[in-house]
């Protein structure tokens, strides 16, 4: 007994310390700046308008502005293949880490002096340039966290990512409403711009990732094609890609189609803004750390295929709890039951399966190949429930429609386990997820 207890307190500090490791921490930070700009075009402009008296028609509109972040695939090659003049001195990433951080920032500060109860058109231009530098933020912060990651620590360090990401969204949004109600939108704007600053401070302390590789050098037009084309091809060369592709495109079907819904949910079972307040916001947040944290240990521990498969499993189970909910009706406990399950389900997923999708990259195109990859897993959710979800409630109910999205994550979990015998799964690595880092 005496010897068990001493054992314990080693086994915790070893499940612990690889997120202290400098590269995990790195990837926190990058996480931070990675998940503010997103804040600042969805709940935070939200508010802004509507105190503006801005219609809702108009304020919902405001949405598409997302929509830049699902088309960052069309221009990601350019972090790859074009290098900076005089900044590119400083290395591929760093460079483009710095000037994409400045882009945010000068947008961000933009979008704080426009003025949308005197001209809505110039505010909606400035949101969109919000998306659009955000959206080139994340295709370097992206490819630098992968190319600093250790290929054991991407587990752990796609969890610490998330962990900055909501972190960094929720403390950009808080922090815009206090002083926003203090000293006005723009000066909580301006305030809320230094969030992109540890995403180049990481950078710029760390230096070029070690795992980084240049494409094979060419000139001239020969040059420009292989950075466009060349991580596609690259790519679709694989054993299985189109397999893995399918994946992309489908595991995430049943999971989009149950979150879209989740607050109609709420309203059709008669909870309160506060109950909703409580536990899908509060329980739900705690819940989801909790699950990145299980998600960095299992991957560890179990390695990709396994650790992947079971999130797909459990994500696919947490659909059902929400089936078993709207049986249940207006229940605080189920309702505490159902989130929990399902955050600590996603908080999971998202490690493991982000840890997969950056396995895929291959170190000469980390930035273009992961937006094709994150642009993949979330436009075609997007596009097959978005316009879907509503009509299927309403024509056969809530639980029917959950117990619909639970078989719609079947696919994806089949698919998986077939690649995973199939041996199509370790064929589809790319050289991220099998090469370390060189040694200095």
């Amino acid at each position: 007994m005496t010897k068990t207890a001493a054992q314990s307190p080693p086994k915790l500090l070893l499940s612990v310390k690889p997120y202290l490791e400098r590269e995990s921490l790195a990837a926190f930070f990058l996480g931070v700046s990675s998940g503010f700009p997103y804040a600042m075009i969805g709940a935070t402009l939200t508010t802004r308008l509507a105190q503006d008296g801005i219609d809702k028609k108009t304020v919902t509109a405001f949405a598409l502005a997302f929509l830049v972040y699902n088309l960052k695939v069309f221009w990601a090659w350019m972090v790859d293949g074009v290098r900076l003049p005089l900044l590119g001195r400083l290395g591929q990433r760093v460079s483009w880490m710095l000037l994409c951080g400045l882009l945010v920032i000068a947008a961000v500060v933009n979008l704080a002096l426009v003025d949308p109860g005197a001209d809505i058109a110039t505010t909606a231009l400035a949101a969109i340039l919000v998306g659009a530098a955000g959206a080139t933020f994340d295709i370097v912060i992206d490819a630098y966290r992968i190319e600093t990651l250790k290929p054991y620590q991407l587990g752990v360090g796609s969890g610490m990512s998330q962990y900055g990401w909501r972190i960094g969204s929720a403390a950009a949004g808080a922090l815009a409403l206090i002083v926003a109600g203090r000293m006005g939108w723009s000066v909580a704007y301006i305030a809320c711009a230094g969030f992109a600053l540890p995403a180049m401070l990481t950078a710029l302390v760390m230096g070029e990732p070690p795992r980084h590789r240049e494409p094979t050098a060419r000139k001239g037009l020969a040059e420009l094609w292989a950075s466009i084309a060349g991580p596609f091809v690259e790519f679709f060369q694989r054993s299985g890609a189109f397999l893995v592709l399918l994946f992309i495109l489908v595991h995430k079907i049943g999971d989009t189609l149950a979150n879209l819904t989740l607050r109609l949910l709420f309203n059709d079972l008669g909870f309160t803004n506060d109950e909703i307040a409580i536990y899908d916001v509060g329980v739900g947040f705690w819940a989801y750390l909790i699950g990145v944290f299980i998600g960095g240990v299992l991957y560890a521990r179990l390695g990709l295929k396994r650790s992947v498969l079971l999130a797909l499993v459990l994500m696919a189970v947490s659909n059902l709890s929400f089936a078993l909910l709207a049986a249940a009706g207006h229940s605080n406990l189920g309702m505490a039951g159902a989130i929990t399950f399902e955050n600590i389900a996603s908080g999971f997923g998202g490690v493991v399966v982000v840890a997969y999708f950056s396995a895929l990259c291959d170190l000469r195109f980390t930035a273009a190949q992961y937006a094709l990859i994150s642009a993949g897993a979330s436009v075609a959710g997007r596009l097959l429930t978005g316009t879907t979800a509503g009509a299927l409630i309403e024509s056969l109910g809530n639980v029917n429609f959950y117990l619909i999205t639970t078989v719609a994550a079947l696919p994806g979990i089949v698919l998986f386990w077939w690649m995973s015998r199939a041996g199509l799964v370790d064929l589809s690595i790319g050289t991220a997820g099998k090469e370390p880092a060189s040694e200095a």
